[in-house]
């Protein structure tokens, strides 16, 4: 029987490649260049993901076995380490039976060769044997040829195999972007109530994001939801509520009746994506007249907050491609804020952003406040709510667009949290620096038709983003 919660680990394929007619004619070749490829390897476990390494692959035959293994192993990213010169029907039989992206490691082990220790040697064959040890970048051209007519994605980090910290950074960036990738293709997003009605942008193609990303969607009745809240222990409640003054700094004025109804709701929302094994949430109740249900959905805020403190993405308005653009900035590390931009201070040039509802405790400057409130604006009733600012300093936007082709694409800036002024009403509302402006900034946004709503985290991590998008096979663009 299955195991109801199977999400296997990242897998990592290893092979590096070489000419086996090389091997007898150059004492030493091969055991050094394998040695290579097990530093590499050794570098990769450093990482985070299982690593499946192959070695050397120097015959056509050893790539079929290859190509074979990898698919066995499930691996779903390959890094190809180019050693010397081979030739490209090594390759091929590897990657294209496993079906996923392939890095190229073009890595010389040094800077340079010797050229005056080189010239000095006084065996030919033993010179050649050394330049082919410095002979990675001879066959890249091939394998990308025969990648391309292929129709196999690949990229290449190009570089030194020692002493290059930027490779590694760049290595260490791709398997981050297909742990994310891995990540969201088993997540399980809960979708309950319906849409806010006449918002035609946040209208989502289900079928597509699933195919797009991966993952689960469960639909979900908020009646579910508030037919948890009458179980709900005395105990567990107070619980709850010592938690939200461990993580909140709620307010004097917060009356203890709207303290208990949230704490009940947030231990009936825990077991509820318990249930159902949720890693995001998009939730929308409209109201229509039943108490019991607009009790519930009023006093969600505090719930969802935790929750998306905890790697479980709330967003509200059932915006299901921002709950996706959400999780995607969480799994980075990066947090992952439900946001829109309302206003635009032109004497400062930064842009005001924030949004009603959930927020992220883990991107948070300072203790985020817990405030009354008597109308939740163009909403159903009232309760409390959270009010923060994003951590000050680097900061990522992230939406996720469903374009006019029926594709899905990513939508990218990177900009600074800044300190100022903001509007102390109960909502997160963060102050935003462009590098192109203010103006600038939301023209170009704009232009590429994304939503109004995006996720905001810490952090500088747009390539990080851009990778992930090439391991999906789908576009990012990034505005500044």
């Amino acid at each position: 029987m299955t195991d109801k919660n199977y999400k296997p680990a990242l897998k990592v394929g290893l092979f590096g490649i070489g000419l086996q007619a090389y091997w007898e004619q150059f004492e030493g070749l091969e055991k050094r260049l394998a040695g290579y490829v097990d530093l590499v390897a050794g570098k990769l476990n450093g990482y985070g993901a299982q690593i499946v390494n192959l070695g050397l692959v120097d015959t056509p035959e050893k790539a079929f076995e290859s190509g074979s293994r990898f698919r066995r192993e499930e691996v779903d990213l390959i890094f190809l380490y180019v050693t010397t010169y081979a030739l490209s029907s090594t390759v091929l039989p590897v990657v294209s039976k496993v079906k996923v992206p392939v890095i190229v490691l073009n890595l010389a082990p040094e800077a340079a060769i010797d050229y005056s220790t080189f010239n000095q040697m006084n065996n030919r064959t033993a010179m050649t044997g050394e330049w082919l040890a410095f002979c990675s970048a001879c066959p890249v051209p091939e394998i990308a040829n025969v990648f391309r007519r292929s129709n196999i994605p690949f990229y290449q980090v190009t570089g030194m195999l020692n002493n290059d910290p930027g490779v590694w950074d760049e290595v260490e960036e791709w398997i981050a972007a297909a742990k994310v990738a891995h990540m969201m293709y088993y997540n399980r997003m809960g979708i309950m109530g319906n849409y806010y009605s006449g918002m035609l942008d946040i209208y989502a193609n289900l079928t597509l994001q699933c195919a797009t990303f991966g993952g689960h969607i469960e639909v979900i009745e908020v009646d579910e939801l508030s037919g948890l809240r009458p179980g709900v222990t005395q105990p567990e409640i107070n619980k709850k509520i010592e938690e939200f003054y461990n993580r909140f700094d709620v307010q004097a004025d917060c009356p203890a009746d709207e303290i208990k109804r949230a704490a009940v709701t947030a231990v009936a929302l825990d077991k509820l994506v318990e249930k159902h094994r949720l890693g995001l949430v998009a939730y929308y109740h409209k109201g229509t007249g039943n108490a019991q249900n607009k009790d519930t959905m009023s006093s969600v805020i505090l719930g969802t907050s935790l929750l998306t403190a905890s790697n479980i993405p709330v967003a509200g308005e059932y915006e299901i491609k921002n709950a996706q653009a959400m999780k995607i900035m969480d799994c980075f590390g990066a947090g992952g804020s439900f946001t829109e931009y309302y206003a635009m201070d032109f004497k400062a040039d930064v842009v005001l952003m924030g949004h009603d509802g959930p927020c992220h405790p883990a991107i948070a400057e300072g203790r985020i406040k817990v405030k009354p409130l008597q109308v939740y604006h163009g909403k159903v009733g009232s309760g409390l709510s959270v009010e923060m600012s994003v951590k000050h300093g680097p900061v990522t936007l992230l939406s996720v667009i469903e374009t006019v082709d029926g594709k899905v694409q990513l939508l990218i800036a990177e900009a600074e949290s800044v300190a100022g002024p903001i509007l102390e009403i109960g909502n997160t509302n963060s102050r935003y620096k462009f590098p192109i402006g203010a103006r600038g900034f939301v023209e170009a946004w704009n232009s590429y038709g994304p939503a109004h709503h995006c996720a905001v985290g810490k952090g500088h991590i747009a390539s990080k983003i851009e990778k992930l998008a090439k391991l999906l096979n789908i576009q990012a663009v990034k505005v500044c």
